[in-house]
């Protein structure tokens, strides 16, 4: 399924190590690395996405 692109971001918790992800958040959510953004990135739908968040911020 192809959506337009949505910006990609990192969290503003992330400093700048380097050592973070971005997320680019839409109907699809897209996860990469951001040192290795060549390899490839994560979709998940964004039910899934903000279930994982809830998760984490528990």
């Amino acid at each position: 399924m192809n959506f337009p692109q949505h910006p990609w971001h990192k969290s503003s918790y992330s400093g700048n190590t380097g050592e973070c992800v971005e997320v680019s958040e839409g109907p699809e959510t897209r996860v990469r690395d951001t040192q290795h953004r060549d390899l490839g990135l994560l979709s998940v739908s964004s039910a899934e996405w903000a279930a994982l968040v809830q998760a984490v911020v528990r």
